[in-house]
C-alpha cells in the first residue's frame, strides 16, 4: 500500500544532512558549550554558527536570537515575558481569534492574572483587519500579539501593516511565525516586529528546538531561572544538537525556498482544482491564491465528519488531519472555523492536507482517486446526506 505524508503542517521529517550534522555532536563533540574547556568551546562555536543561520532567515542579529525548546515556549516567554516587563506601561493585550492555543491560552492565563485581553475577529477567509487591530487598541495596550500565517487555513496576516501601526502606537507587536518560517519570506525588521516565535519542526529540523527573536533594546522577564545561558533569558543547558540542527535546517530552507514554493503552489492547486472538480458540497477553508501559504489545502466536506474521514484516508495509506480536535479527546470543532464563521457541522467536516517537499504529482493523483470513492461511501452511510439530496 501507498503511504503517503500530507500533515506538513503538523511536522516535517528531518533532512539528511541535518540528521547528519546532528549525529556529530551527539557523538563526537558532546561537550557542555558553557564549559570552558576544548569540549564545550568546540560546540559553543557550532550553537554561534547556528544562531548566525537562524537569524539570516528572517533577517535579525544573531544577538537577538533566543533558543527555546519549541514554539510553544517562545510564543509563552514572548507574551508572558513582555506583559510582566511592561506592566507598569499597561496592561491591555490584543490578538486575534484564530491563534494558535500556545499564544490564546497564554492570553487567558494572562487574563486570570490581573490582565485584560481583545480578541479581534476575523473574516470569512481568516484575515485579520488592520482596522479592529486599530480600534482595539487603547492607552494602556502594552502588546499585539498577531500570527503571520495560520496553521489551519493558511491565511496570510497583513502583519507589516500591524506592526506599522503598533510602532507608532509605541507597542510591543509579537508574530507567530511557526507555519510560515522556510515558507515566506520573513524580515523582521521590514515587519515592523519586536517579538518573532519561530519552530524547527516545521522546517525539517528536529523536534524540541524552537527560537524567540527579541529585538535589540525590548524588555523580556524570563520564565526559567537557574542559569546564564542565552543572556539570562532563558536558562538551562542547550539542547547543542538540536539548535545545532535547526541552524542547518534554516540554511537549507534559505536556499531552496524559491523553487520549492513554486513546486508547492503547483502541487497544491492542482489538489485544490481535483477536488473540487470531483466532489460535491466542498467548501474551500481559508483565501485562495497569494494569500494563503504554498502547501496548505483546508476544505469542509458535507455531510461526513472529519474524524471519519481522516480514519478512512489512513486506511488507504494518505495521512492527513482535521480542524476538529478530535486527537486531544474534544468534540469540539476548530476555533478558527468557527472564528471564521462556519457552522458546528460544517467545520467538523473538515480536512486539512499540508504538502512538503517531497510530495509528488503521482501522489496528489492517487488522492484525488481515493478521496471522491471515501466521501462517498461515508456519504452513503450519512443520513443528513440523504436529506440533502
Amino acid at each position: 500500500m501507498k503511504r503517503i505524508y500530507l500533515d506538513h503542517s503538523a511536522t516535517t521529517p528531518v533532512d539528511p544532512q541535518v540528521a547528519e550534522l546532528m549525529t556529530v555532536y551527539f557523538t563526537e563533540y558532546y561537550g557542555n558549550p558553557s564549559s570552558v574547556h576544548s569540549f564545550g568551546r568546540q560546540v559553543h562555536k557550532a550553537i554561534d554558527e547556528a544562531r548566525e543561520q537562524v537569524a539570516s532567515l528572517i533577517g535579525a542579529n544573531p544577538s537577538e536570537i533566543t533558543f527555546t525548546s519549541g514554539g510553544t515556549e517562545a510564543d509563552n516567554l514572548a507574551i508572558q515575558g513582555a506583559a510582566r516587563a511592561s506592566v507598569k506601561k499597561g496592561t491591555h493585550l490584543i490578538t486575534s481569534a484564530i491563534e494558535h492555543h500556545a499564544v490564546l491560552d497564554t492570553f487567558k492565563y494572562l487574563a486570570k492574572n490581573g490582565y485584560e485581553i481583545t480578541i479581534v475577529p476575523v473574516d470569512e477567509e481568516g484575515l485579520v483587519s488592520v482596522q479592529d487591530i486599530e480600534k482595539a487598541i487603547r492607552p494602556d495596550t502594552i502588546l499585539i500579539s498577531i500570527m503571520h500565517a495560520n496553521n489551519e487555513v493558511g491565511s496570510i496576516q497583513p502583519v507589516a501593516e500591524i506592526g506599522r501601526v503598533a510602532r507608532e502606537k509605541g507597542i510591543l507587536f509579537h508574530v507567530d511565525a511557526v507555519q510560515s518560517l522556510g515558507k515566506l519570506p520573513i524580515d523582521v525588521n521590514q515587519m515592523n516586529v519586536d517579538l518573532l516565535t519561530i519552530s524547527s519542526h516545521k522546517i525539517y529540523g528536529p523536534k524540541g528546538v524552537g527560537a524567540l527573536y527579541i529585538r535589540k533594546g525590548v524588555r523580556i522577564s524570563p520564565l526559567i531561572f537557574g542559569g546564564s545561558q542565552e543572556r539570562k533569558i532563558r536558562s538551562g543547558t542547550e539542547n547543542a544538537p538540536g539548535i545545532i540542527g535547526f541552524g542547518k535546517a534554516c540554511a537549507l530552507a534559505g536556499q531552496r525556498m524559491a523553487d520549492e514554493n513554486i513546486e508547492l503552489v503547483r502541487l497544491r492547486d492542482k489538489l485544490f482544482d481535483g477536488i473540487l472538480a470531483g466532489i460535491d458540497h466542498v467548501k474551500v477553508n481559508g483565501p485562495r491564491g497569494a494569500k494563503r501559504l504554498p502547501n496548505n489545502v483546508n476544505i469542509s466536506v458535507n455531510f461526513i465528519e472529519g474524524e471519519s474521514l481522516l480514519l478512512s484516508l489512513d486506511l488507504v495509506g494518505i495521512a492527513g488531519s482535521s480542524g476538529s480536535a478530535c486527537t486531544s479527546g474534544s468534540l469540539d470543532p476548530s476555533h478558527v472555523l468557527l472564528a471564521m464563521g462556519l457552522s458546528h457541522e460544517v467545520a467538523h467536516g473538515s480536512l486539512r492536507l499540508s504538502l512538503g517537499r517531497q510530495n509528488t504529482d503521482e501522489e496528489i493523483d492517487y488522492v484525488l482517486q481515493e478521496l471522491p470513492k471515501i466521501v462517498q461511501r461515508l456519504r452513503e452511510m450519512s443520513p443528513l446526506y440523504h436529506k440533502a439530496i
